[in-house]
């Protein structure tokens, strides 16, 4: 009862739980993460019943989605600081409470204005979460056994976007999509049990003074890039707001960069871009993270909008390739510490990428077979990449300098699916537009968007073949 009172030091936990103890944290935090990520991959069966019940098209339904992941990468700027700051067990059980009220809000929206805001919310607390586990691992463990100990974290993570769609896809056809805003409380909840118990209490120490200007910076270049996508469908390349929002990403890149130069402790530091793999690697955690997010958002849709099905079946259509992801996981995490991170990452790229031909070459005609068979392919070389990528980024990094390039890694990697949301959604419009509304042209726009994902996986692996192995 006093563990549960007053939270004990790291060392006394250590010492009391012995060996497991690392494991136990390591637990707790992804058990947080995998409620922001169902917050995150739940709402995108929701799209053809937001567009129903608001009466708006597919480009504004998709501000659900991007205003979500817009604030989840925004918010995982400061979480290094926060960190540093506040404690693990604070700033985790803050941004649990955060997640669940935002989730209860959103529960009664009653317009979609509402939607936007408690998605936003949920998207501020989840980018604060999404970090945590990344660090902690890095950390933690010893170089030997972080592969192992990163597929064990993102076996949950992984196995939740696999199974969101189908429990969403039931909640909606039964409680209706206000439901599935309720999705992560049960996992939040326990969450927050077992950080209230286990998670140390935090040190006193001196930290340098937040980089508010830096953030502002960022959030607003941010903002530029997801905006200026967005104009280019609804007010086209020659419109004044969409070179508005090119000068702004443009000058707030600009003006960063010489903030960053004179300021030591700003929020993500320019050095760490001096180290070739891991500006390559956060490059290739952008495509990554563009393919991952826009197929996340593009298969349901293209299953309920171009093949009829309902938002159940295009669920349980999907469950056998999470099924494939859990179990692809631990074997790759595994891999990762015997072999190169680099080599797996490679694979996992190629194999994710090729997932997509089916759905280029065939989309009018795909079978049932064909699209299980295709998303369990594309969902085992996700498999593979999960694990290995941030090892083969993160390598050649020092101690002190794990914390912001982890958060760099995670920011590119959502700021990427960011991009892939509202790039596929638009890229989507435009070409129904071109290839016409009937059955034909609509099956023709979502195979070249299919081929977009696929030719940004080519990219991605260009990219990835230069970096340098890690150090065994």
């Amino acid at each position: 009862m006093r563990l549960f009172r007053h939270a004990h030091s790291f060392d006394a936990l250590a010492q009391h739980y012995g060996e497991q103890y690392k494991w136990m944290v390591l637990c707790i935090i992804g058990l947080g993460t995998i409620a922001g990520v169902l917050c995150t991959s739940s709402f995108n069966v929701a799209v053809p019943a937001l567009t129903r019940t608001f009466h708006l098209g597919q480009d504004h339904v998709q501000w659900a989605m991007t205003a979500f992941l817009a604030a989840m990468t925004i918010a995982m700027l400061p979480a290094a600081w926060l960190l540093e700051r506040f404690g693990l067990r604070r700033v985790f059980m803050a941004a649990l409470w955060l997640l669940i009220a935002a989730s209860i809000a959103g529960f009664y929206s009653h317009s979609f204005v509402h939607v936007v805001i408690a998605r936003l919310v949920q998207g501020l607390a989840a980018g604060v979460l999404q970090p945590l586990g990344i660090m902690a691992l890095m950390r933690l463990f010893p170089p030997n056994i972080q592969g192992r100990a990163s597929g064990i974290l993102i076996v949950g993570i992984a196995f939740t976007p696999a199974i969101a769609p189908s429990i969403s896809g039931w909640m909606l056809d039964q409680f209706g999509w206000q439901a599935i805003f309720l999705l992560g409380v049960p996992f939040a909840l326990l969450a927050l049990g077992a950080a209230r118990i286990w998670l140390p209490a935090p040190r006193k120490r001196e930290v340098q003074p937040f980089d508010w200007a830096g953030l502002g910076w960022l959030s607003a270049a941010s903002i530029g890039l997801i905006e200026f996508v967005s104009s280019l469908h609804h007010s086209g390349l020659a419109a004044f707001w969409t070179w508005g929002y090119a000068i702004l990403l443009v000058v707030s890149m600009v003006c960063y960069i010489r903030h960053a130069q004179r300021l030591p402790h700003a929020i993500i530091q320019l050095h760490l871009f001096a180290k070739p793999t891991f500006s390559r690697g956060t490059f290739v955690a952008f495509a990554y993270g563009f393919g991952l997010f826009a197929s996340t958002y593009l298969i349901p849709v293209f299953l309920q909008t171009a093949m009829a099905f309902s938002a159940t079946d295009a669920g349980l259509l999907l469950l056998p390739s999470g099924i494939a992801l859990v179990l692809t996981i631990p074997f790759a995490g595994r891999m990762a510490d015997k072999l190169s991170p680099r080599r797996i990452t490679l694979a996992g790229l190629s194999i994710f990428g090729a997932s997509f031909l089916v759905f280029v070459l065939a989309a009018d005609t795909v079978q049932y077979w064909e699209i299980v068979a295709a998303t369990v392919v594309g969902r085992i070389g996700l498999g593979m990449i999960l694990p290995a990528l941030n090892l083969a980024t993160l390598h050649e990094m020092e101690p002190q300098h794990l914390g912001q390039s982890s958060v760099v890694v995670s920011y590119a990697r959502q700021l990427g699916g960011v991009v892939g949301v509202t790039l596929m959604a638009v890229f989507l419009e435009w070409r129904q537009e071109v290839c016409g509304a009937n059955a034909a042209g609509v099956f023709q726009a979502y195979a070249q968007g299919f081929l977009l994902l696929s030719l940004v996986f080519v990219l991605a692996i260009i990219v990835a073949i230069g970096m340098k192995d890690a150090r065994r």
